[in-house]
């Protein structure tokens, strides 16, 4: 098989298996061929940069699900409300299987895991403190207590929650 036939199959291969590092491959090649000066009549430098974009929209919804898993981990662990907690879990649940399938159908997401959550967790946290405040839930001390609550990526992404305490 020759190289170019080789080369096309690997990309249609990881198109498959990790789109996200697919991208940044084609970007990469397109970048190149307009270097080399082809004939052809593209824009060269924003079709590469919208095809990284695309890569960059998987790595941005594996960040919305994990601070959205923060936001109702937080409110689990920190709400005095009995009522919404059912579907708080639910929420988590299903936010934690989207962010397994960007996992699974984009590998290299894999290590940003760490700054992702770092990055979301602050978020999360925001977004829950918000819902309790504008519940009467908390007040700016137990925000600021809040602020310092941390989750491992296996709390995160694993079938961890917090305990459960007679309200």
């Amino acid at each position: 098989m020759p190289l170019g036939e080789t080369r096309m199959m690997d990309a249609k291969r990881l198109y498959e298996e990790d789109f996200v590092l697919w991208s940044k491959h084609q970007a990469e090649a397109l970048r190149a061929a307009a270097r080399g000066g082809s004939n052809q009549p593209l824009d060269w430098e924003n079709l590469a940069e919208e095809i990284e974009e695309l890569g960059i929209s998987q790595r941005s919804a594996l960040g919305s699900h994990i601070m959205r898993i923060i936001q109702h981990l937080v409110k689990l662990e920190y709400s005095p409300a009995v009522e919404p907690r059912n579907g708080w879990r639910r929420t988590t649940k299903l936010a934690r299987l989207q962010a397994q399938k960007r996992l699974e159908e984009n590998p290299s997401l894999r290590h940003e895991l760490g700054r992702l959550t770092e990055q979301e967790t602050r978020r999360g946290i925001e977004y829950a403190i918000a819902d309790l405040e504008e519940h009467g839930e908390t007040d700016e001390l137990e925000a600021n207590v809040l602020r310092r609550a941390s989750y491992t990526e296996e709390q995160i992404l694993g079938d961890w929650f917090p305990e459960e305490t007679s309200r």
